[in-house]
């Protein structure tokens, strides 16, 4: 449990938390050298470029359409003019109406479901942005002052609360709303763009509070922008490398990892006992919510080997440079753990996990026991290949089945290829019965 929240805190806070405290450090007034000055301007331009880029390379329209909204936000406060009283107060609206607005927009990207812009939803999410500055515009018009006035700079607690910050208390209901729901959403989905937009809002908020400090507020617009492309490809990243059901590693990385197992290698295949069990009787829905339940766990467990999951309802874990005598410890180990789970049915399709006995189970609720079957086999020979490995290590598997599960089972057949036999009798003999 304990490693579990610190895995989540450590996906909260990087690469977002990281970039952020970089940013403070860094933009502040005075706190780079001179020399640094003049790339460090052109930073803006460089995370909009590469924004857009890869926001349209991967069809995400909530990349492009954050960070239209960064830039619109950011030249709102930036080209207006202050100084004169008139000036000042159109510049105080549009701040308290930008400030309101952002963090609603992010939390809207965030909402949708996401996909290319150049569709007819898409487009639809970009017209309805552009209409944003033409509306804003028209609220600062000056018989439209009092409208302004009352919806983005009203007061609903006594002020001497709010004196801290500029922004204008429907702001800040704004804000807290979007980070709250953010907070929400990562817990549940433990998904990068999420964690991403917590830290780009408070970047957002920082900028909001720059001038009181001399401080340049496009630096920390740029920043929030930084953070949604930097998770931007850390999403990615995990969407390729990542099983989509399990969220455990997937098939390119276990391509990835096979060209490095060595000459010495041993392979388990996990099996769940009563999956297709559950699927017959309840569904595929019951049956891929248990297969993601119990995946992450084998994996949390397993600290010895890779866990994959690259088809089916299987699990493949990879011992690199260990035989099955030294991965026998670690598989009877995750038999065990996953034993001692407590899954339940409620209702016809919600699978839950009972994880304290002082949780109470309704009388809706069924008891859904999960046990492991587990073969697992090792190359023997220079000669044996990883096909026949994994053959090995199913036939295990099978065995293990056979024997009523619950239970890790090793491979014992030399996994070595088979040719035919020389005498031309076509018996198929192995090949450690003539030279090679």
């Amino acid at each position: 449990m304990l490693s579990q929240l610190w895995k989540s805190i450590l996906a909260l806070l990087f690469p977002g938390g990281l970039i952020l405290l970089l940013a403070i450090g860094f933009l502040r007034p005075q706190g780079l050298p001179t020399w640094l000055q003049q790339p460090i301007a052109a930073l803006p331009y460089i995370v909009l470029t590469f924004g857009l880029i890869f926001g349209w390379y991967l069809a995400s329209s909530r990349m492009i359409l954050s960070l239209l909204v960064l830039v619109l936000a950011d030249r709102a406060m930036v080209l207006i003019p202050t100084g004169e009283a008139d000036q000042e107060a159109v510049h105080q609206t549009i701040d308290a109406m930008t400030a309101f607005l952002v963090p609603l927009n992010l939390l809207a990207f965030s909402i949708l479901k996401e996909g290319s812009l150049w569709t007819s939803r898409g487009l639809m999410r970009l017209l309805l942005v552009l209409i944003q500055p033409i509306l804003l515009l028209w609220l600062c018009l000056p018989d439209q002052h009092d409208l302004a006035t009352s919806l983005f700079t009203g007061a609903f607690i006594p002020l001497m609360f709010t004196e801290w910050t500029p922004i204008p208390q429907p702001a800040l209901v704004a804000f807290a709303t979007a980070l709250l729901l953010h907070g929400i959403r990562f817990v549940l989905h433990r998904d990068a763009l999420e964690g991403g937009a917590i830290w780009a809002l408070v970047a957002i908020f920082v900028a909001y509070h720059t001038s009181r400090y001399g401080w340049h507020p496009t630096n920390f617009f740029m920043t929030a922008g930084l953070v949604l492309f930097a998770t931007l490809l850390q999403s990615f990243h995990r969407q390729t490398y990542r099983d989509t059901l399990t969220g455990i590693p997937g098939r390119l990385a276990y391509n990835e990892a096979i060209g490095q197992l060595g000459k010495r290698f041993s392979v388990a295949v996990i099996g769940i006992d009563q999956l297709t069990q559950y699927a017959n009787v309840h569904g595929k829905s019951v049956s891929e919510q248990i297969l993601k339940q119990i995946a992450p766990k084998v994996l949390a467990v397993c600290t010895s080997g890779q866990v994959f999951r690259t088809t089916g309802e299987e699990l493949t874990v990879l011992f690199p440079g260990k035989s099955t005598i030294e991965a026998l410890s670690a598989l009877d180990t995750i038999r065990k753990s996953i034993e001692a789970v407590s899954l339940f049915l409620r209702g016809r399709e919600r699978v839950w996990e009972k994880e304290r006995a002082a949780q109470k189970t309704g009388p809706r609720d069924q008891a859904l026991p999960v046990t492991l079957s587990i073969g697992v086999a090792e190359k023997l020979n220079d000669s044996a290949t990883l096909t026949l490995v994994i053959m090995s290590a199913y036939r295990a598997l099978y065995e293990a089945k056979g024997a009523g599960g619950n239970v890790v089972k090793r491979g014992t057949e030399e996994n070595v290829p088979v040719r035919r036999s020389p005498t031309g009798t076509g018996r198929v003999s192995s090949m450690s019965e003539y030279g090679t």
